[in-house]
């Protein structure tokens, strides 16, 4: 089964995902995107993300290789998130047929974070609006191969249903 979670900044993303992994068929492999900085306000988010984590978890860190990691994990798997696999791509450009190939591909299931960007404030910048935009088609793209899909919103989870049109 693939489930996405998306959802702002502080949302309570991540922790719905934690929970529904651990929910799922051992193993667990935690994959993470994030892509190492010297950010303080990042840092402690990972600190705290793997404060929480099970410690039968095995923990990966993708950054770019993301979909080469996906391919080669077996269980369950829990990517943790699309955002800042995004953000570090050269000029944003990730290979998303690829991503859903190696997701749908799988016989474990998987767990998907991403961050919701089409709510918010314009973005002030034109890098800002291009990471919104290639984030947005990322989104849809893993959406639309996924099983189940949810949106979170302070902590609470809404589903997203497909559009009943076919698209």
């Amino acid at each position: 089964m693939i489930t996405v979670l998306a959802g702002g900044s502080g949302s309570g993303k991540s922790l719905m995902a934690e929970a529904l992994a651990a929910s799922l068929p051992p193993p667990v492999t935690f994959v993470a995107t994030w892509i190492p900085a010297d950010d303080p306000d990042m840092l402690a988010r990972v600190a705290a993300h793997r404060a929480r984590r099970p410690a039968g978890w095995a923990v990966r860190e993708a950054g770019r290789d993301l979909v080469d990691v996906i391919r080669s994990v077996d269980g369950t798997v829990l990517v943790d998130a699309l955002g800042t696999w995004v953000a570090g791509a050269e000029g944003f450009e990730v290979d998303v047929a690829d991503l859903c190939e190696a997701v749908r591909s799988r016989s474990g299931d998987t767990v998907i974070v991403t961050d919701e960007v089409g709510q918010g404030v314009h973005p002030s910048s034109e890098a800002g609006r291009a990471f919104r935009d290639a984030l947005g088609r990322v989104n849809q793209a893993v959406v639309a191969v996924a099983d189940q899909a949810w949106l979170v919103v302070a902590g609470r989870v809404v589903p997203l249903a497909r559009a009943p049109w076919g698209t």
